[in-house]
């Protein structure tokens, strides 16, 4: 914590926006204790408050813009590469997309307070087209109301921060231990889940071109489509004969779905 401080008393207008840019981006760096110690130094007098938070808005919105082009431009592998190095990445394409379409640029504003929705949210306006103008407006007020919430948290408290420092350094080595021993857990917990998960489902998955191929063998398959309707709207396009239908009308529309032939689900 305290070499945090003095960094940001000697390099702070310089470290602020490079970490806040590093962060953004998808690289494991915590922005938030940075944040909160700026605000902290800047309570202090140490750190202009105005430029702290033109900074650190500044770069998160270049990060922002960064993945909405590479949305744009590349689309549907930025998405699953950001969701590939996620801890869930099976659900991760099909919880954001539900998450977007729901709220749509909005989302934007609570993104950065959400890990995963962060990671993805810029990319997948870029992907669904969002318009530039209107991206840019709702990236801007979500990343400032992001860095003032923690720039202010710092601010309002810093005249804590000794204290609160000095109790950190008398417990950090244990409290250290701790957190990255249950860290250490809840990843293996993780892995081994996914791989049990994906050792399950091997055995039952098909490649688009052995499905093309088989059904162009002749053989009684039906296919149901089940990606969400931002991806069907994105790339309408689908296997013919296929049954639209969203996961959450399985319940209500198993009916339509034949049962004297092999099923095969599409998913995004």
């Amino acid at each position: 914590m305290d070499e945090l401080l003095q960094m940001l008393v000697r390099h702070g207008y310089l470290f602020l926006p490079i970490f806040v840019f590093l962060d953004q981006i998808g690289l494991p760096l915590p922005a938030a204790p940075v944040l909160l110690g700026a605000g902290a130094l800047a309570g202090l007098g140490q750190l202009d408050p105005g430029l702290c938070l033109g900074l650190v808005v500044a770069a998160a919105l270049i990060s922002d813009v960064v993945r909405y082009e590479a949305g744009r431009r590349w689309g549907g592998p930025i998405l699953g590469l950001l969701c590939r190095i996620s801890l869930e990445p099976d659900s991760c394409v099909r919880r954001t997309e539900e998450t977007f379409g729901r709220h749509g640029l909005r989302s934007l504003l609570v993104a950065k307070f959400v890990p995963g929705l962060n990671a993805v949210a810029p990319t997948l306006a870029g992907l669904f087209r969002a318009r530039r103008g209107a991206f840019l407006g709702v990236a801007a007020a979500g990343s400032l109301l992001w860095g003032g919430t923690f720039l202010g948290l710092g601010y309002l408290f810093s005249d804590h921060l000794e204290r609160i420092a000095a109790s950190i350094t008398g417990i950090g080595a244990s409290l250290g231990a701790i957190l990255a021993g249950g860290l250490a857990l809840y990843l293996l917990w993780k892995f081994v889940q996914r791989r049990r998960f994906i050792g399950e489902l091997r055995i039952a998955r098909i490649s688009a071109h052995e499905l093309r191929t088989r059904l162009a063998a002749g053989e009684a398959m039906v296919v149901v489509d089940l990606r969400h309707g931002l991806e069907a709207e994105r790339d309408p396009d689908s296997v013919p004969g296929a049954i639209r239908m969203s996961p959450e009308a399985l319940a209500d529309r198993h009916h339509e779905i034949p049962r004297d032939r092999e099923v095969v689900l599409l998913c995004t």
